[in-house]
């Protein structure tokens, strides 16, 4: 995939102001790119419902959210025959190593530690973007699971 590739992507964050920085950001990155956001993960699940098929390219999961947890997402998803190969990318503010492990053992693609700035975002989202995921997704080697930017 290039950046010339429109890409279909969803996030799944409750915070209002991080949705709309990472649309800014992926904005900046890749204008084609459509972008599908759910505020929690009740309504992550049924975005999936509705508009699958095509799946996105890649879910941006965050982990915190009301009604259903990004864990909790993540076990639907990678147990749905439907979802199973869509790639997920966990971006949390959670550096808790216990909590990361749970997350690649459930099969997460990457996980991404929310940077604290915009260009440092951009960076994470163009990195992410550039992976080609092929058919049925990539399965990270432990070692490179927290994606670096």
């Amino acid at each position: 995939m290039n950046d010339n590739t429109r890409k279909y992507i969803l996030l799944a964050d409750d915070d209002e102001d991080d949705c709309m920085l990472f649309e800014d950001a992926l904005k900046e990155v890749n204008a084609s790119t459509k972008l599908a956001t759910a505020n929690d993960g009740v309504e992550l699940m049924e975005l999936l419902g509705k508009t699958v098929p095509p799946p996105p390219d890649v879910i941006f999961l965050d982990l915190n959210m009301p009604k259903k947890n990004g864990f909790e997402c993540l076990a639907e998803i990678r147990n749905s025959q439907k979802y199973k190969n869509i790639p997920v990318v966990i971006l949390s503010t959670t550096g808790e190593e216990e909590a990361i492990n749970r997350l690649y053992e459930q099969g997460a693609n990457y996980f991404v530690r929310k940077p604290g700035s915009f260009p440092r975002l951009k960076t994470a989202i163009q990195g992410i973007l550039a992976i080609d995921w092929g058919k049925g997704g990539v399965k990270t080697f432990k070692e490179n699971f927290n994606f670096q930017y």
